[in-house]
């Protein structure tokens, strides 16, 4: 396998006796997650291997994906993926664990959504400095964008603008975290730095 689902547990810090280092790491919950699908050239178009992850209620689960999963022996799943260029056997219903897919030393790429801060101005959103300052009479436009439009030509705001808007909860992905530390039978994995998400929420750890 090329990945594996997870869910971000929180931070905390790892002491390397090697370097003598104390290491900011993200504890992951990775797995156990099941085949439920091993799609080819033939019948998809390509090679990938289908796997979910999680419990979740089978009411909230469609008829149609509720049957789709009961090939593979689950009623429902609370995140299912795809990871390609998954080298081995697979077969549909079959348990995949971490150790079978991370060791200690590899470098992964973490694939997460970003907290959601909802609507922010420009000031935090862009890091504006806001216009001027209340030492010139300012009283109400401290953390406004400022003028936005051009002259008589184009005569409009060009697309692309910096302005307020929704901020957050975009998929973001970390490259080349170190995996530190695998606790296998607890289904954890240390990966060294920062993994974008809250608490508890779904983290893709791909090869």
């Amino acid at each position: 396998m090329s990945g594996i689902i997870g869910k971000k547990i929180g931070m905390t810090s790892f002491y390397s006796k090697e370097d003598a280092k104390s290491i900011a790491c993200t504890l992951i919950e990775a797995g156990p997650c099941v085949v439920t699908q091993v799609k080819t050239k033939d019948s998809d178009g390509y090679e990938a291997i289908q796997v979910a992850y999680g419990a979740a209620k089978k009411k909230n689960t469609s008829l149609s994906l509720g049957g789709h999963l009961k090939k593979a022996g689950i009623e429902a799943a609370q995140e299912i993926a795809e990871f390609r260029n998954a080298e081995g056997d697979f077969k549909v219903g079959q348990t995949i664990k971490i150790e079978e897919v991370l060791n200690e030393g590899d470098f992964v790429d973490a694939v997460g959504k970003s907290k959601g801060k909802g609507f922010q101005g420009v000031v935090k959103r862009y890091n504006f400095g806001g216009v001027g300052g209340q030492t010139h009479g300012q009283h109400n436009r401290q953390r406004h964008p400022g003028s936005v439009g051009a002259c008589s030509f184009p005569s409009r705001v060009l697309p692309g603008m910096r302005m307020a808007g929704r901020m957050g909860n975009n998929q973001v992905t970390i490259q080349n975290l170190k995996i530190v530390k695998i606790y296998p039978e607890k289904n954890l994995v240390l990966v060294g730095g920062s993994i974008p998400g809250a608490n508890n929420s779904i983290v893709y750890l791909e090869k």
